[in-house]
Parts: structure tokens; sequence; C-alpha cells
């Protein structure tokens, strides 16, 4: 299995999600610069990581989605290859129009780091088959660009196609609806603003985010 995590210029979680992958997946995952015009070849998994990509600056996102890999990485994402951002890969990806909504400022101005709990709305897609439905786990977060926004129309498409993947079991952010996480129309984009990658061993904290990992690569490895 190959797997790959993307850096961008600010970000501080990709080590963080680089240790988790290699953890479940027992090998290195591939380091990718977002500066790269091309992925490496013959990927199964691709992890944009938290931080802030380019300082933050125009809007959470903004500048990274406009790098030269992330042409790649939305072509890889059309292919079917499955693709996770988390908090600012979350972002990146919205920006990018691999997901739907904005990640606007958070709803008490203020940069929110602690464990929340969250609820597994679909437990079915290929990023959450080990969890159950309407299970609670936490998670940690750690932003402050996390309240997600979207019209009316595309919440309505969101919750009725069951894209959105996790709720905030209490909302600190003002995310429209408690939204987390949600998906692609295909299933093989997450973007979710809670860092899985910082709950994959007991000793740290929990491991509640660790079978988001065995969920989607255990499926590839048996693919």
């Amino acid at each position: 299995m190959k797997t790959a995590v993307v850096t961008f210029p600010g970000s501080n979680c990709d080590r963080d999600m680089w240790v988790a992958l290699r953890d479940v997946s027992g090998s290195d995952p591939v380091k990718v610069w977002h500066g790269d015009a091309d992925l490496p070849k013959g990927l199964d998994f691709i992890a944009l990581p938290g931080g802030f990509s380019y300082g933050d600056y125009l809007r959470s996102g903004a500048m990274a989605a406009n790098s030269p890999i992330m042409r790649s990485i939305a072509v890889a994402a059309r292919s079917g290859v499955p693709v996770l951002g988390v908090c600012n890969g979350f972002q990146v990806l919205t920006e990018a129009g691999l997901l739907p909504g904005a990640l606007m400022r958070n709803a008490g101005q203020t940069f929110i780091c602690r464990t929340v709990s969250l609820k597994v709305e679909n437990a079915q897609s290929i990023f959450t088959r080990a969890y159950s439905a309407d299970e609670e786990v936490r998670i940690p977060v750690a932003h402050h660009d996390g309240n997600y926004f979207a019209d009316d129309e595309t919440l309505d498409r969101l919750e009725g196609d069951g894209r959105v993947a996790f709720r905030y079991m209490q909302n600190g952010n003002g995310s429209r609806r408690d939204i987390a996480g949600i998906l692609n129309e295909a299933g093989n984009v997450l973007g979710m603003m809670p860092h899985p990658e910082r709950a994959i061993e007991d000793a740290h904290g929990g491991s509640d985010g660790r079978r988001l990992f065995e969920s989607v690569l255990g499926l590839l490895e048996n693919a």
C-alpha cells in the first residue's frame, strides 16, 4: 500500500499524519511537497494535514488550493483515490472545489483547542465503516476557522445524500447543522476539522481516530 502526506508552507500536522499512517499501514508514507507538479505513481491514499498553509493569508486554505500539486490531487480524487483533508486540509479541499461549502472564523472569534465529542453520522463510507452509526467518538480539535458554512440547498443535499460523516455533539465553533466532516459525491474524499491523527493511541489521550485510518487503509489492503 502506498500512502502520501502533502506538505504546504505552514503545515504543522504533517508529521503527526505521517506517523499515524505509518502506524496503521505498517509502511512509510511518501512525503509530497506543495510545489511538485505531479504525484508519485501508484498512490492508494492521499492526506492533506492541518496547519496554517501560507499563514492563512487571504483565506484559510485559499493559497494552498492553488499550489501546483493540487491539480494532480484533483485528478487523483476524481479517479477514485481516497483523499483525506484534516483541519487546514479540509479548508484546502473546499477552496479547491473538491468539497462544497467554506470554513469561516469560529463563532466565538477564538481559537479552540480541546478534545470534543462527535457523532458518527454515516458509518457506511470507506472512512467510517469501522464505526457504528450514531456512535460517540472523542477526537481533538485545534482551529480558529472551523465554522462550516454552506447554503440551505447544499446542506439539504449533503443531508439527503448521507454525506455528513461527523457532527459535533456540542457545537463550539458555530458550524451549520453541527457539521464536523463531509464527503464528496463519490464518497472517496473526506474533509473534517477534528484531528483523527491525534487520537491513535490510548496512551496519548485516546484512540478513536485510529478506526478512521483502519477503515480506509484496511479496505485498500484487501482490495
